[in-house]
């Protein structure tokens, strides 16, 4: 299976979540989704910096997943994670963001930017003031 995006916890408490330019498949998707909950087993506050410079647009289907996905883990998400900054320089990908939250709404602090190292230390500032 080729991976929909790859998990690096070396920054932790920012956790980054690097989209590998594959297309997503029920499968990898799926798998992308139960990743997802690594950085909560650690019971720890952290951000999520999801880099999105190699994504490819999903379908409504898996931005349906995602959005049913930040649903029901909305209360966990609050407890732990202290906000989700996008570097997100395709403006393509920023619109298919957009329809994510336009179904479901973010439950944490977030920020999309164009500049990796901005979201990196959106991140950092994030996880500081908490």
């Amino acid at each position: 299976m080729d991976l929909y995006a790859t998990f690096n916890f070396d920054a932790f408490p920012v956790v980054v979540v690097a989209f590998t330019g594959n297309k997503a498949t029920e499968e990898n998707f799926q798998q992308y989704l139960n990743d997802l909950y690594e950085a909560y087993d650690r019971a720890l506050p952290f951000a999520y910096l999801f880099d999105a410079q190699s994504a490819v647009l999903p379908g409504f289907k898996f931005q349906k997943m995602q959005a049913e996905w930040l649903t029901a883990n909305e209360n966990l998400m609050k407890q732990y994670c202290q906000g989700t900054a996008y570097h997100i320089p395709n403006p393509v990908i920023r619109t298919a963001l957009k329809g994510i939250f336009a179904l479901q709404q973010q439950p944490v602090p977030y920020k999309v930017v164009g500049d990796f190292q901005m979201a990196m230390q959106w991140c950092e500032e994030a996880v500081a003031s908490s």
